[in-house]
C-alpha cells in the first residue's frame, strides 16, 4: 500500500510517519484485503491537532475518517479507531462486492463547481440570474450498484453521492433528514 503522510503548516517527523504506516496498515490489512493507497493529513486547528485519513480500496470504494485531539498521536489513534469501526462494519459487504466485481470500479470524468452565495436577503432582487463560479474541480462519477453507492456514501461520510447505474444512467443517493436514505433514479423516456 502506498502512503502519503503530510502536514499542513506543521512538521511530520519520521517517527510519526512510521507510527501511521504501522497503525493504519494493520487496521486496513485486517479488514480490507487489497488497499491501494492511503492519504493522511495532519493539521492544527486552534489548540487541537486534526488527523484526516482517506484509504482507497481496490474495489474502488473509499473510506474516510477524521478526528481531533490535543496531542498529535492521540488525534491519529482516534482517527484510526474510526477507520477501523467503519471497515469492520462494512467488512461483509466489502467482501461480497469484491467477489462480484472482478474489475475495479469504472469512473467517468465530470466537473464540480463551487458557486458564490449571492449574499442577498430575501426582500431584494439579485443583480443577475447567472451564479458566479468561485472554483472548478475535477470529479469522478463511479459506476456502481445502488447498494455499493449507499455503502460508498456512508464510508465517505458524504450527504449525497452521484453515481452511474448500469441500467438507468445517472442516479443519486442521499441521506434524508429523517435518517433514511433517498434514491433518485431517472425514468425511461417513452
Amino acid at each position: 500500500m502506498r502512503y502519503q503522510i503530510t502536514g499542513k503548516q506543521i512538521d511530520i517527523g519520521a517517527a510519526l510517519q512510521t507510527h501511521v504506516q504501522d497503525g493504519l496498515g494493520g487496521v486496513v490489512q485486517k479488514y480490507a484485503e487489497r488497499p491501494t493507497d492511503a492519504n493522511v493529513v495532519f493539521s492544527k486547528a486552534a489548540h487541537e491537532y486534526v488527523c484526516e485519513a482517506t484509504v482507497h480500496l481496490s474495489t474502488g470504494l473509499t473510506a474516510q475518517a477524521k478526528a481531533h485531539a490535543t496531542e498529535i498521536y492521540a488525534a491519529f489513534e482516534s482517527c484510526c479507531d474510526k477507520m477501523e469501526k467503519q471497515l469492520r462494519r462494512y467488512k461483509r459487504r466489502l467482501k461480497d462486492h469484491h467477489k462480484d466485481r472482478s474489475e475495479p470500479v469504472e469512473t467517468f470524468g465530470a466537473s464540480s463547481y463551487i458557486l458564490a452565495s449571492d449574499g442577498v436577503d430575501e426582500d431584494s432582487e439579485p443583480d443577475s440570474l447567472q451564479p458566479m463560479i468561485v472554483a472548478e474541480m475535477k470529479a469522478d462519477i463511479p459506476a456502481l450498484t445502488v447498494g455499493e453507492a449507499v455503502m460508498q456514501m456512508e464510508l465517505a461520510g458524504a450527504p449525497v453521492l452521484v453515481f452511474r447505474s448500469e441500467k438507468k444512467g445517472l442516479n443519486v443517493v442521499y441521506r434524508r433528514d429523517d435518517g433514511n436514505i433517498g434514491w433518485i433514479e431517472p425514468q425511461e423516456q417513452a
